[in-house]
């Protein structure tokens, strides 16, 4: 295994038997060796993946539920063998997986402290210099004392959560852990987690979660139904899982196919950081940096904005439709000039038409915005469910106009669009756009927000006289 990888998975399938009645297990027990199939059928939980995580780098697996992720995890950890393949690791796992798994319920959260990390690989000193670290960190007070049969759901997994955080591994596996405690809690969780990466860990990560995955993530893969079908930025292969999750029944294969076959460059370009880009981001990186260029206003020399021809996006992604027809996204200003490249503060319009050919019923639509890395800033539907259009006819066309104000510092932002109908009464996208237009924000050298959105803070800073000042 080379030095510069931290995970080798090779070749690696799991099948677990599935038996129609509960004798039939001890039937395959009690038979000869030649006759123990007859008794069981093979679920195949994994088949023939192949996965190499580099260290120092932060991995996302996303799949739909029962594709295997969490299988693989296990395999990968140690805590299941695989059915063919093989498994390296070079370096100390602490799994967020079973959170919780090893405590004795009768040990009191102190004891059950001790015991973790030691099964985490932590010596009982190594574990008594960060006790305070992480008694602080699961924030249960005075129950540390207690029984954690006495716990509630969520003390025992912050508990246990802060143990195996406070483990420093070489490698940090988490399988939606990230659902523990309140929202602050959780904001410590990844606080803690991108330290571990920023230190130089390996960071393995499964979530449902699209902001997640690209926020916290240098690659991607994507399984389905233990298949890997895609793998590559996590933009990529995110806008790839979404399609998946919504595809008719009767798609859904074709769909896989066509996934499948799809492959990003990783090649690195002459331009590109040591991570190199995929030729997705590569190319939509070329048409920000053409767009970067001095370009002649449209209009009026007062003119807000303007239209720029390079800025087009090579990521769209639309998914599998079902009666509706997204035609092609674009921002208007108030008096209807098309732009693309805007200004902060003034107002615009994202538009597009849908063809319907198929009858609807419950329809709304949607758009959302998001950074050139996939990281979802904010959208907008048209109404509540309840308050959807009843009923649109095949044939009919219609217009969805959104109103926004560009609040967003200065960079290139993506713009999805939707339509969402009831089906086999279950709302469900019947025709979606990832990535559908692109726009770029011009500079503001006068601005004094910080951050991706400006919240129209205001402030002021008086100095104030020593006899102001109490004492």
């Amino acid at each position: 295994m080379s030095s510069e990888l931290a995970i080798h998975v090779k070749g690696v399938s799991k099948a677990f038997p599935v038996y129609d009645k509960p004798m039939h297990r001890l039937y395959q027990m009690l038979s000869p060796r030649a006759a123990k199939q007859r008794w069981y059928r093979e679920f195949q939980a994994l088949r023939d993946i192949d996965i190499t995580v580099r260290k120092g780098e932060t991995l996302g697996v996303v799949g739909r539920n029962g594709s295997g992720k969490s299988t693989l995890l296990q395999i990968i950890c140690g805590t299941l063998e695989p059915s063919a393949g093989t498994v390296q690791v070079n370096g100390r796992i602490a799994a967020l997986l079973e959170l919780g798994a090893g405590f004795n319920p009768e040990f009191t959260g102190r004891e059950n402290v001790m015991l973790y990390g030691t099964v985490l690989g932590l010596s009982r000193s190594q574990v008594e210099e960060r006790f305070d670290e992480i008694a602080a960190f699961a924030e249960i007070g005075e129950f540390i004392d207690q029984p954690v049969k006495c716990y509630s759901s969520g003390m025992y997994v912050r508990l246990a959560f802060a143990v195996a955080i406070n483990v420093t591994p070489d490698i940090l596996v988490v399988d939606e852990a990230l659902s523990v405690g309140d929202e602050a809690f959780q904001r410590k969780c990844f606080a803690r987690i991108n330290r571990i990466r920023d230190d130089g860990a390996t960071v393995l990560f499964v979530s449902h979660s699209a902001g997640v995955v690209t926020q916290l993530c240098d690659r991607a893969v994507l399984l389905d139904r233990g298949e890997l079908l895609s793998s590559g930025s996590p933009k990529f292969v995110v806008s790839r899982y979404h399609k998946m999750l919504y595809v008719p029944p009767d798609r859904a294969e074709a769909v896989r196919a066509a996934i499948r076959t799809e492959r990003e460059d990783d090649a690195p370009s002459a331009s590109a950081e040591p991570s190199s880009l995929s030729v997705v981001d590569r190319e939509d990186a070329r048409l920000v940096s053409l767009a970067s260029a001095p370009t002649v206003p449209i209009g009026d020399s007062g003119s807000r904005g303007w239209f720029d021809e390079g800025l087009v996006p090579k990521s769209t992604v639309r998914y599998d439709t079902r009666g509706a027809r997204i035609g092609v996204p674009y921002i208007e200003t108030p008096d209807g000039r098309k732009v693309n490249v805007l200004h902060t503060g003034d107002t615009y319009f994202y538009m597009y038409r849908v063809n319907f050919h198929d009858h609807a019923v419950g329809v709304r639509f949607g758009m959302l915005i998001k950074t050139l890395t996939g990281l979802e800033l904010g959208g907008g539907a048209t109404s509540l469910p309840q308050d959807s259009i009843p009923v649109v006819e095949a044939g009919q066309t219609v217009e969805v106009r959104f109103r926004f104000r560009c609040l967003l510092d200065t960079g290139t932002y993506f713009l999805n669009a939707g339509v969402l109908a009831r089906v086999t009464e279950e709302e469900t996208y019947i025709d979606r756009l990832i990535d559908a237009a692109m726009f770029r924000v011009m500079p503001q050298p006068e601005r004094l927000a910080t951050g991706f959105v400006d919240f129209c803070i205001t402030s002021d800073a008086t100095v104030l006289d020593s006899s102001e000042v109490e004492p």
